[in-house]
């Protein structure tokens, strides 16, 4: 009896002590999904933030997803809001909420200085803007990644690619308002069309090019398929990729877990930034090995572009962003 009385106590013990284990000794497996090619830096980033988060030992695992296998951007930033992603990197579109259209402002920034204080500093009026309007789709902002100034990949060279006549060529646009307006301004015609339809759309003629990357993504998505031949540099928007997490997920984390995590995404979000400020030249030089052509306008074109552009379709997104909104951006970019 005595000895069955010691396993019994043994028993109860052993239960005990389980249940005095941290609540994270059970891992909480959390999916975090990204729009990026699988040998892209954006997604070499995506598993540095796994490897960070899960060397913390802090009660998570992360299973990535990049090259759009949970979905398109737009897809992403849905399912994050519903809670069925918990971690996203992608471009956050304004089909969502309109008033998103002012993250595509044109020539809000005009160089890589101005895209490091205000588009990465998460204290930036532009992004507690930002994190304004997540909040009313359950998603929290966590580090913003500029690569570089977008340009227009073609098929072949622009008619009149450094004025405003017409230039014979249709090009994809995403979902804004704004950057559709914005080339048709300078002489393209425009068709509004999802990242994951542009490769078809392009090989079939559909398009001619389109509106979309940084030199860098432009090698690594367009050269490295041998689609596309022309890169033109209007350095009108930033490309951004935004990392963000269900609101859902961040109220289930314990702050040491938050913690963690959102020191894993800002540690990326530098390091991308780096990279990316680092690789511009490169990237340029590698398209041009590939066969491409870079078109760049003059100090005098550009700033005839902007100007332009400035006078003409900023006035547009008041309709959609709001005056107020708008307002206290321009006022603190003084």
């Amino acid at each position: 009896m005595k000895l069955n009385g010691l396993f019994t106590t043994l028993k109860i013990g052993a239960a005990a002590a389980l249940l005095a284990l941290p609540a994270h000794a059970a891992d909480k497996r959390l999916k975090f999904a990204g729009t990026f090619p699988i040998d892209h830096q954006g997604s070499k980033m995506m598993e540095q933030i796994k490897a960070d988060i899960e060397a913390a030992d802090v009660g998570l695992k992360i299973s990535i997803f990049p090259a759009n296998q949970l979905g398109s951007g737009e897809a992403l930033f849905e399912d994050v809001s519903r809670g069925n992603i918990d971690f996203a990197s992608a471009f956050i579109y304004a089909d969502n909420d309109q008033r998103l259209e002012f993250l595509s402002m044109p020539f809000l920034v005009n160089n890589w200085d101005e895209m490091d204080g205000v588009i990465r500093n998460l204290d930036s009026e532009y992004n507690v803007i930002l994190k304004e309007i997540l909040a009313d789709h359950n998603v929290e902002l966590l580090g913003q990644n500029p690569e570089g100034f977008v340009g227009i990949v073609a098929t072949e060279e622009p008619k009149n690619w450094n004025t405003f006549d017409a230039k014979d060529m249709n090009i994809r646009v995403w979902s804004s308002n704004v950057v559709k307006s914005m080339v048709e301004s300078i002489g393209y015609r425009a068709t509004t069309m999802s990242w994951g339809d542009i490769f078809p759309a392009i090989q079939s003629g559909i398009v001619d090019g389109a509106i979309c990357c940084t030199k860098t993504a432009t090698y690594s998505i367009f050269a490295q398929s041998d689609v596309g031949s022309h890169f033109v540099q209007y350095n009108s928007i930033p490309e951004n990729t935004t990392y963000y997490a269900s609101s859902e997920t961040w109220a289930e984390l314990s702050d040491e877990q938050r913690s963690v995590v959102q020191a894993a995404f800002s540690k990326a979000s530098n390091d991308f930034f780096a990279y990316n400020r680092e690789n511009d030249a490169v990237f340029e030089q590698k398209l041009e090995e590939k066969g491409y052509t870079i078109l760049k306008l003059t100090a005098d074109e550009q700033q005839a572009m902007a100007d332009k552009v400035r006078t003409e379709i900023w006035p547009l997104l008041q309709d959609s962003v709001g005056k107020e909104l708008i307002d206290r951006l321009l006022v603190s970019l003084k």
